[in-house]
């Protein structure tokens, strides 16, 4: 009856002194609640402040590889699944090869040197009919001359520009020409050719973006339409060599980072597009492997740097004076010198691409640090990556 009574009598309205004891209550665990949010982003800060910091050292081991080897089917979607997450080496194990490798053709683009001479003495290895696009097979230079003279009726070099549509269609007649099978079409389409330079915006001419777009974006764009009603008759493959600054923007590289956006947003469309055929699209982000590409040596930086400072305006060259211009080269040559000179990571990267049953959609064959640095800067807020890398 107590607790009736208790129930049913009316509240007694809260006097001043209880409110404001409430609304004191109230300030303190909004206080406290901010205060906690804040310690929470300072240790993510903190975290990563120490995780950037213990990555240099990292990227003295070898590089990230890619191992393979073929494994139960029972296990494989769910590996599939957790692997990205329990291996941050990037290892491929848990997927199988495609069949008859020996009939199967891939044209790789930019095999003059670097990833894409290094890919089709590879891939020839591996039993695949090789199509070589080579930008001076037609002046008998060492690259094309060197995989003409392996003697091998898989080994095939053709003369490709991939800013030339009228080299394009001729090559797209000759493959279809050679192929034992047009009907069953090309297996696989590297888009390796590319070309870069270095300068800040202020200091990087429209024409030098116009040049490096021709060839990065727009020689993938061009060379992959032309090649597209091939790929799709055999359901193969489409791999885009891209870049780490494909995903990420960098100082002194404007001109290349938009190329290489661009090649990463083409994938991602086509990659939709092409679902429904049967055909996939894969990325391949290498880290700084200048040193086994030969894009950059000491004489390449310092006559971009006397050719952009002798194209200036004098505004320009006053407001910076040489000396910025000098710090840049050596920055430059800084990064060239870090880069890795061994291929392999890169290489595995393509063939797992053309040869699994389940190829990844991108791969990212580069050190830890830069590993590290591309989840940073694309996954956490830019005020966060920017304190931590730029500021």
């Amino acid at each position: 009856a107590d607790q009736s009574r208790r129930r049913l009598a009316p509240r007694r309205e809260a006097g001043p002194a209880s409110a404001g004891a409430g609304r004191a209550s109230e300030t303190r665990g909004s206080r406290r609640a901010k205060g906690e949010r804040a310690c929470c982003w300072y240790s993510l800060w903190i975290a990563m402040m120490l995780a950037t910091r213990i990555s240099r050292p990292l990227s003295l081991f070898s590089v990230k590889t890619l191992n393979f080897r073929d494994i139960g089917n029972g296990l494989r979607p769910v590996q599939g699944f957790c692997f990205p997450f329990l291996t941050p080496s990037g290892r491929r194990s848990y997927a199988s090869e495609i069949d008859q490798i020996g009939s199967k053709a891939v044209l790789v683009t930019g095999c003059d040197s670097g990833f894409g001479f290094s890919l089709a003495k590879h891939l020839h290895s591996k039993g695949f009919i090789v199509f070589a696009g080579c930008l001076f097979k037609d002046q008998g230079q060492a690259g094309s001359q060197e995989l003409d003279n392996m003697k091998s009726e898989r080994m095939r070099t053709i003369q490709l520009n991939v800013c030339n549509s009228q080299e394009i269609e001729q090559a797209v007649e000759q493959m279809g020409a050679s192929l034992k099978d047009p009907e069953k079409g090309l297996w696989g389409l590297v888009n390796n050719a590319g070309i870069s330079t270095f300068g800040e915006v202020e200091f990087t001419s429209l024409e030098t973006y116009k040049e490096v777009a021709e060839v990065n974006l727009w020689g993938t764009i061009r060379t992959t339409k032309a090649f597209l009603p091939l790929i799709r008759r055999a359901k193969g493959r489409v791999v885009n060599i891209s870049s780490m600054m494909g995903r990420m923007g960098s100082p002194a590289r404007s001109s290349y980072c938009i190329t290489k956006f661009g090649v990463e947003a083409f994938s991602d469309c086509l990659r939709h597009e092409m679902h429904p055929q049967g055909v996939k699209i894969c990325v391949v982000e290498p880290g700084n492997f200048i040193g086994a590409t030969n894009l950059y040596t000491p004489e390449r930086i310092k006559a971009i740097a006397e050719k952009m400072w002798k194209e200036l305006p004098e505004t320009v060259r006053k407001d910076y004076g040489r000396k910025y211009l000098d710090e840049q080269i050596t920055k430059m040559e800084s990064y060239c010198n870090s880069g890795s000179p061994d291929t392999s990571p890169v290489i595995n990267s393509i063939t797992h691409a053309l040869t699994s049953s389940s190829p990844y959609t991108r791969y990212h064959p580069m050190d830890y640090y830069w590993w590290l640095r591309v989840q940073i800067m694309t996954h956490l807020p830019a005020a966060i990556s920017d304190r931590i890398y730029i500021y």
